[in-house]
């Protein structure tokens, strides 16, 4: 029985330790690059991998055995019965060439990866730091919780000595009632962002964490990147250009084909009628430069050349996107970074002190209670507001991240 409670304890401390469990935003993403859709792809290029080493193989021999000439008499004295054996031996820069493009393969497939993995990084750390705005926000409302609670019992105890409105009481209860809602509506937005998160990092969809609420914002605003640098770091831009790679890997592997295959036929003829045996021995060479051989490897070719031609122009827009893209997003930034400290030097500091006048006035019976629970709600609308303003930010850090492949 001892033992058991003594399991019971270690699981509830087990248990415990989970709920409290605090996940860094490192720790996210590291758990984020074992998502399952990443580990198909790891799987996807060892199967190419694993079909490249065939590349090399030859076409299976092929062997034959019957009568060979033989007249159409029940004891012959003509013909033979012949055993055949044939093999043709493909041309060794066939064979390397398309062993080259099979390889090829699995480098587009691992560009291919790092491009989601970017993307889910970036999904990780946007709702991440959406859900440290949401905690600040939490953490905001306990504060106007105090603070309406404080004003509701001086209110109470200036209504014993008929000092204070009745109504003026029940705002003030209205107004903190109001917080709950807003609170459970912080708290579902919490369990979303977590089952999120959890999805991710491939983990049960209802295991609670806490996050570590302190965040970095970068000057990405006053970066200067050429195209080089945007190119080097951008996976598609990696992966456009490991198609063009498979591309001449895939031109190589036509060009190719203008190379002959060559056979070689052996048989043993074993004659009827007491004719001498005879045998067969024959090679062979194939002729693919006629022009009815070369006409498909030749339309590849000039096939090939467009589709290159295509991705290069692909692999421009994409740049010229990027570089517009991100040029927007520094000024964005630029632009929110100003409306933040604006918040946080003058609106807030404004309001504080009309709040802090409105709460002497009241204590030296000159002021209203409506007049402080106004003050209160615009303190609390205009932090918000300026929590909000930083979510933009860090929403517009994070698109900035993603655009660049910083992580």
């Amino acid at each position: 029985m001892k033992k058991q409670q003594m399991i019971l304890i270690a699981l509830l401390c087990v248990a415990g330790f989970a709920q409290a469990q605090r996940l860094p935003l490192d720790s996210v993403l590291a758990r984020v690059k074992a998502n399952p859709a990443l580990q198909a792809y790891n799987a996807k290029v060892q199967a190419q991998d694993a079909y490249a080493t065939g590349a090399r193989s030859l076409d299976a021999p092929k062997l034959s055995a019957g009568q060979y000439q033989v007249p159409y008499q029940l004891n012959p004295n003509g013909g033979a019965f012949m055993i055949q054996a044939e093999q043709m031996f493909t041309n060794p820069t066939k064979l390397k060439a398309k062993e080259d493009y099979m390889k090829g393969l699995s480098k587009v497939t691992a560009a291919d990866k790092s491009y989601l993995k970017n993307q889910l990084i970036a999904q990780a750390k946007q709702y991440y730091y959406e859900r440290v705005i949401l905690e600040k926000k939490l953490a905001l409302l306990k504060h106007t919780q105090d603070l309406l609670e404080y004003m509701l019992k001086d209110a109470n105890i200036r209504l014993t000595y008929g000092k204070e409105k009745l109504p003026n009481i029940y705002k003030a209860k209205a107004e903190l009632f109001e917080l709950d809602n807003t609170r459970e509506q912080l708290n579902n937005e919490v369990s979303q962002k977590n089952i999120m998160l959890n999805t991710l990092m491939n983990r049960d969809k209802q295991a609670a964490f806490s996050v570590d609420t302190n965040y970095v914002l970068k000057e990405y605003e006053t970066a200067l990147i050429d195209t080089a640098t945007l190119s080097s770091a951008r996976s598609d831009i990696r992966g456009i250009n490991r198609n063009i790679d498979l591309q001449q890997l895939s031109a190589q592997m036509e060009y190719a084909k203008r190379k002959p295959d060559f056979g070689v036929q052996a048989a043993h003829m074993q004659s009827y009628g007491g004719m001498a045996n005879q045998y067969v021995l024959m090679g062979s060479v194939t002729i693919p430069i006629v022009p009815w051989a070369s006409k498909e490897y030749k339309a590849n070719l000039k096939g090939i050349r467009f589709e290159v031609a295509e991705l290069q122009q692909k692999k421009l827009d994409i740049l010229n996107q990027a570089q517009g893209q991100l040029a927007e997003l520094r000024t964005d930034m630029s632009s929110k970074k100003r409306q933040l400290k604006n918040y946080e030097q003058n609106i807030i500091p404004a309001l504080q002190n009309g709040y802090k006048t409105a709460l002497l006035a009241y204590d030296q019976n000159t002021g209203d209670l409506p007049s402080v629970l106004n003050g209160i709600k615009d303190l609390q609308t205009a932090r918000m507001e300026a929590l909000d303003r930083l979510q933009e930010l860090l929403t517009l850090q994070v698109a900035y991240e993603r655009e660049y492949e910083s992580y």
